[in-house]
């Protein structure tokens, strides 16, 4: 999995980043443009369930599901057009598969505000409308490949009515993933690499009074769950030809992670047992990293799986509602080709009673086919030819 992490400059994006990672490889300091080049890091998926999986069957290493982290440019408005590093950051966004919007909330004198204010909601809706605009050219660029049916069209009608649905949901200022597509149509558009096609994510940046928050707190202290009136940036679309009647925010509390990149940067530089002292004693859960790959999950409909032996414990991640063939395909691209069966034990099970052996014994093993629809926990075992 990978997220990009997107925002207006100094919203503390690259500070966010060096804590998630714990290394300073962004440079963070008060002016725009401080990340030009993406920098890129690789983080461990925490599951505790690991750790007790490789103690039944004594493993001889541990290896968790991962998430890269991409820290890209700040976006400014005009982006589309060029503006800022406009062409690179969205240049660098269509190979991330979710975007976290970092929006800041927190007030520093010392650090300034592109527009000169704090405006989460203001500072959304310039993203969102960016990447739409960018789309809406996109879409433009094909124009005579996906409408131009009186001479001739390159692609079949279900794609041609795929590219019209989302026409539509962008002429209104919204993104392209609000467009009512099913699977085979998702697929017959992919190509064409639609940015607002991602699914997003809405990191706030708080300051510390504000770190226990919840975000429904946030959405509805910012009125971020009604979309906003038409603005300039949408009046840019309607000038185009286009309505824009609908466009702002609407952000749903399910896709927010409020985060305090000053607390983070401070967990990044303690030990385990300290960091968890220090997040019991501010009232927090678990760190904006652990917070951030949760809501991930949840946005891109991932569930993670287990294999487990003498060798080793692993992590695995897969779509919700695949089947058993394409999880075998995670761990090998000829378990997918081949696969024969799978021997599946909930996870629950496999540590009560102790590992393979003793949960086949106590009939927990399962053999499932290939219309087998994976769960999250589930630790496998793949039969192949």
């Amino acid at each position: 999995m990978e997220i990009g992490i997107v925002g207006l400059p100094n919203v503390g994006k690259s500070t966010l980043f060096n804590a998630l990672l714990k290394s300073p490889l962004a440079e963070a300091a008060n002016y725009a443009f401080t990340t030009i080049e993406p920098n890129v890091g690789v983080v461990s998926v925490p599951d505790e369930r690991l750790e007790k999986l490789a103690e039944v069957e004594n493993s001889g290493r541990i290896v968790p599901a991962t998430v890269k982290f991409v820290d890209i440019a700040g976006l400014i408005a005009g982006a589309h057009k060029g503006e800022g590093l406009g062409n690179k950051f969205l240049a660098h966004i269509r190979e991330v598969d979710a975007i976290a919007m970092v929006v800041r909330t927190f007030e520093h004198k010392d650090v300034v505000h592109v527009s000169g204010k704090i405006d989460p909601k203001s500072d959304i809706e310039t993203i969102v409308t960016e990447l739409v605009l960018s789309d809406l050219e996109t879409l433009q660029k094909r124009d005579k490949h996906y409408y131009d049916t009186v001479h001739g069209s390159k692609c079949t009608e279900r794609q041609m009515s795929a590219f019209r649905k989302i026409a539509a949901v962008l002429d209104r200022g919204r993104p392209a993933i609000e467009a009512d597509l099913d699977e085979e149509e998702k697929k017959l558009v992919g190509e064409a690499n639609f940015l607002t096609m991602k699914p997003f994510l809405y990191v706030f940046n708080v300051n510390e009074e504000m770190a226990t928050d919840t975000p429904g707190d946030i959405v509805e202290k910012y009125n971020l769950s009604s979309r906003a009136k038409r603005g300039d940036l949408m009046d840019e679309i309607a000038s185009r030809g286009n309505s824009a009647r609908n466009g702002g925010a609407g952000v749903n509390p399910e896709s927010v992670v409020v985060v305090s990149a000053k607390i983070e940067s401070e967990i990044a530089q303690m030990t385990a047992s300290d960091a968890r002292e220090f997040l019991d004693d501010m009232g927090l859960e678990a760190p904006g990293l652990e917070r951030l790959i949760i809501s991930a999950y949840k946005t891109l409909n991932l569930i993670p799986f287990f294999t487990a032996g003498p060798m080793e414990a692993r992590a695995w991640t897969v779509r919700a509602g695949a089947k058993a063939p394409e999880a075998a395909g995670k761990i090998h691209t000829d378990f997918e080709k081949k696969f024969i069966k799978m021997e599946v034990v909930k996870f629950e099970d496999f540590t009560t009673f102790g590992g393979w052996t003793k949960a086949k014994e106590a009939g927990k093993a399962r053999l499932e086919g290939k219309e087998y629809e994976m769960k999250d926990g589930d630790v496998v075992f793949v039969h192949h030819g």
